[in-house]
């Protein structure tokens, strides 16, 4: 038994590994987050790796730090208001709804509750960043260094929505800190590299309709004239039964952490004095989330035989694997005051197709997710109006790495269009204020996804996000 309550701790993990890996995020698509800088947040995304005077290249493309003439240091915030509703229905029991004994076929019935609330919050992503050029023997090197937050957000429906069994808290926290240098061997070109280092907490809850899991375990075992008796008695007998869809619920929370190591690297080539092109790759993060399970069951579900081991609390964990970037910018100055950008990411989200299950060193099982790579695009526009102030711009398009026959409301997503204003106060030489908004619009997202014990939600998720970001650099 105990080989049994550990590979179902196990495998609980993993679940929740892949729920809290697609925490609801109305930033960017997937649960990636861009808000770096409040300078790339005014202009749609645009420029991350050419940026003329933003010290956040250290984190999003290390041979932009080239463009920078002083010891930079940049802080940011960004104030990401998530806004979205469900509209739908819940089926428990939804494996009896196609038998053809009707008797069976009756234990499945619509979840009770209600549409989950606004799932979002307002969150707090914040940023910094350092570069220093170097001089003397090494006056052409940079040296910078970045933390940001690349991946997370978190999402919170009601505890006794109809969607509980499919999610009700997920919660993921992902932190970058990023060592970097670059190398300009000519007016034209340079050269960068940095290391990562990542640390990624995550927790999810979820109800557990247990009635569903007891009555298809006993429906399983009826194939004998006591399973049968012990089936009908406990499950079918209105006088009798004391299990059935939506009448057992218990509860169950998952946390986990790990600490892994990438790299990213990048160039960029000036072929004029008004035009500059920029590339960055960061690497996939390997993780090996290590946690603790938590489960709520009610007593007469306990009392069942193997039912005590199969859900004691206890340690788990699970493989996974982070996607890598592969970023394009383009900046061309058409005059002294007026700059357009652009901006292509390829993230490759596909290295989040499954989810390997571990047992110590052996693997016990894969959960699959079928992502798909995705693409963003934007174009930006910036404006000196004069030597105090410069006003930006920018709309882009984010397309969703999910399908409508696997999404599920731990991740409402789908494709999203940006629409961003932002703005720069050159207060002195040294010190600089940049201020943005940007609205995100999310494409209706059909939810059609049953959860682990049984339970079929029906609907789709509208949302929007409102961000708010404030930054300020200063310059040695």
């Amino acid at each position: 038994m105990q080989h049994a309550s550990r590979q179902a701790r196990l495998s609980a993990l993993a679940v929740a590994v892949i729920g809290a890996l697609v925490v609801g995020n109305a930033a960017a698509s997937g649960f990636q987050i861009r808000e770096n800088s409040i300078k790339t947040l005014g202009r749609a995304f645009t420029g991350t790796t050419v940026a003329q005077d933003d010290a956040t290249v250290a984190i999003t493309n290390p041979a932009a730090m080239t463009n920078l003439t002083s010891t930079t240091v940049v802080s940011n915030a960004s104030f990401i208001d998530l806004n979205g509703d469900f509209t739908g229905t819940a089926l428990t029991g939804a494996p009896f709804a196609t038998n053809a004994n009707p008797a069976i076929r009756a234990l499945a019935k619509p979840a009770t509750g209600g549409n989950g609330g606004d799932p979002g919050d307002v969150a707090a992503v914040p940023s910094f960043a350092v570069v220093m050029p170097l001089s003397g023997s090494f006056e052409n090197l940079w040296v910078g260094f970045g933390v940001n937050a690349p991946y997370g957000l978190k999402t919170e429906w009601d505890k006794d929505w109809v969607g509980r069994y499919n999610a009700v808290t997920s919660d993921v926290k992902v932190v970058d800190a990023t060592l970097s240098a670059a190398w300009k061997p000519s007016d034209q070109f340079s050269i960068g590299a940095g290391v990562i280092f990542q640390r990624a907490e995550v927790t999810l809850t979820n109800a557990l309709d247990l009635g569903t899991a007891v009555c298809g375990q006993l429906a399983a075992g009826a194939t004998t004239p006591a399973g049968a008796a012990a089936f009908t008695s406990l499950c079918l007998n209105p006088a009798t039964a004391a299990y059935g869809p939506g009448r057992n619920d218990g509860f169950f929370e998952v946390s986990g952490k790990d600490n892994g190591i990438g790299f990213i690297i990048g160039m960029q080539w000036k072929p004029t004095d008004k035009f500059s092109v920029g590339y960055a790759y960061k690497s996939e993060i390997d993780h090996e989330l290590k946690g603790a399970v938590d489960f709520t069951v009610p007593a007469n579900v306990l009392a069942l035989p193997g039912m005590s081991a199969r859900f004691a609390d206890g340690a788990g964990g699970a493989a996974l694997t982070t996607p890598s970037t592969h970023t394009f910018s383009a900046l061309y100055k058409v005059t002294d005051s007026v700059r357009l950008l652009g901006e292509y990411q390829r993230t490759s989200w596909s290295s989040l197709r499954n989810v390997t299950i571990l047992r110590g060193a052996t693997q016990i099982g894969v959960e699959e997710y079928h992502w798909s790579d995705s693409n963003m695009y934007s174009l930006g526009a910036e404006f000196d109006l004069s030597p105090a102030f410069t006003l930006r711009a920018g709309v882009g398009r984010d397309e969703t790495p999910t399908h409508d026959a696997n999404r599920t409301p731990r991740l409402p997503d789908n494709d999203r269009t940006l629409l961003s204003l932002g703005a720069t106060w050159h207060a002195t030489s040294n010190i600089s204020v940049d201020a943005a908004f940007m609205r995100v619009n999310l494409k209706e997202a059909p939810i059609n996804s049953v959860s682990s014990t049984g339970t079929l939600l029906t609907g789709k998720v509208e949302g929007h996000a409102n961000i708010f970001g404030i930054g300020a650099s200063y310059k040695f």
